[in-house]
């Protein structure tokens, strides 16, 4: 099943240069992941353009929150799954697998 990861981000550089590398290392390559920026006012596309260009951003024209920023992001990523991770959570190897594997095993229910 097409996976992404969808973070949400406003005005967080700080945070995604500290945990988004754990990110992009500890995560299957064939899992595209998203950031979706709400609005930031800071340099946190740039950053994420000039540093991490695996990473594909959607640009929000301004802040709408957490629920709202997500919904509107998440309709803009062509995937089956897609996890929802903080911009200020470290991941650790192979931290993906259960969610995948319980998919797997719920998928026809």
């Amino acid at each position: 099943m097409k996976t992404a990861i969808a973070i949400l981000n406003w005005n967080g550089i700080d945070l995604l240069k500290k945990f988004l590398p754990s990110v992009i290392n500890k995560t299957p390559e064939q899992i595209d992941i998203y950031v979706i920026d709400n609005g930031s006012s800071d340099d946190s596309v740039k950053f994420i353009e000039n540093t991490f260009s695996s990473i594909k951003i959607i640009k929000l024209d301004k802040n709408y929150g957490f629920a709202k920023g997500y919904n509107i992001g998440i309709q803009r990523i062509d995937a089956e799954i897609i996890c929802l991770l903080n911009n200020d959570i470290e991941v650790t190897a192979s931290w993906i697998d259960p969610v995948l594997e319980l998919f797997k095993l719920e998928k026809n229910t």
